[in-house]
């Protein structure tokens, strides 16, 4: 089957800063992919080469299998892709109707309207000011308006920065529903819970390279055999050195990664250790891209 999107070998310099080097990765029809990284690791530089805004140094990007490297091929591919920027300012003094219908003049082709509302759900507010939207609200109007020419490709460059949990959770699930409906979906996010829950595949960057590559639970089990155990300090009695594991303070919690939840169990009652604050978690995605990044702060 050929793929819906495949980006080969792509370069970028800035002077001498090499923001993407040699990046490759393939899209298949109806998933979502997540781009993965710090700040500065070459994730908005890459989605914006191949969006069509920078044009690559070197490296091949092909939309169903032809490359795109000609004005026409590159006119199918934008009128089939869908952008939702991580900023966009909206025309002031125009209802979320109006902004709408404004973005559906741009393509050739576009969505049914009526489909397009009640998907992002827009229906109760169509004739609101746009300066007066709530967050969530703004967010579900700039999904939609990517999707007012029935994209088969989406870009979503952090779609839910800024949002509350509630708010967050709607969006999800109507990135779910964009999924159900056959259309592949490229996402950037910092939020690994929101990569975990929406990809189906996902790549981490760092330094303008794919570091790792894979499903959301493969990549956890290739990294991980252990889980984390939990506990507030104050639970031990004595300094965490006495406990022959292997115990990370983070704050006033002490966690402990262990393969053998039972054996730990009891070395922790051997030392007189309260459990009643003990709580036990998988690894997660979290874990998995400080591991490969580090927690040093980018810039």
């Amino acid at each position: 089957m050929v793929a819906l999107l495949q980006v080969r070998n792509l370069v970028k310099h800035f002077d001498a800063v090499v923001a993407v080097d040699g990046v490759s990765f393939t899209l298949q029809k109806g998933t979502c992919f997540g781009l993965l990284g710090p700040n500065g690791a070459g994730k908005t530089t890459c989605i914006e080469m191949l969006e069509g805004i920078t044009e690559p140094d070197s490296g091949e990007i092909y939309y169903r299998g032809q490359r795109v490297d000609t004005r026409s091929a590159r006119e199918a591919f934008r009128n089939d892709a869908g952008i939702m920027f991580q900023s966009t300012a909206l025309q002031d003094f125009i209802t979320v109707r109006e902004a709408l219908e404004m973005f559906g003049h741009l393509y050739p082709r576009t969505a049914d309207r009526d489909e397009l509302i009640e998907v992002c759900a827009l229906g109760e507010f169509l004739d609101r000011d746009t300066r007066k939207l709530s967050g969530g609200q703004r967010q579900r109007l700039l999904l939609a308006m990517a999707l007012v020419n029935d994209p088969q490709v989406v870009f979503l460059d952090e779609p839910t920065t800024g949002l509350d949990p509630q708010a967050r959770r709607n969006l999800w699930a109507l990135v779910q529903r964009i999924k159900a409906q056959g259309k592949t979906v490229l996402l950037t996010t910092h939020y690994m819970e929101e990569a975990y829950e929406l990809c189906d595949e996902i790549a981490i960057m760092d330094r303008g390279k794919i570091i790792a590559h894979g499903s959301p639970r493969a990549l956890l089990a290739e990294h991980f055999d252990e889980v984390v155990l939990q506990l507030p300090q104050t639970d031990i009695p004595g300094p965490v050195e006495i406990l022959p594991l292997n115990v990370k303070v983070q704050g006033d919690t002490v966690e402990i990664l262990s393969a053998d939840i039972n054996a730990t169990v009891r070395i922790l009652l051997a030392h007189e250790v309260s459990l009643a604050g003990l709580q036990i978690r998988p690894r997660t995605l979290d874990d998995l891209f400080l591991a490969l990044t580090g927690g040093a702060l980018r810039t």
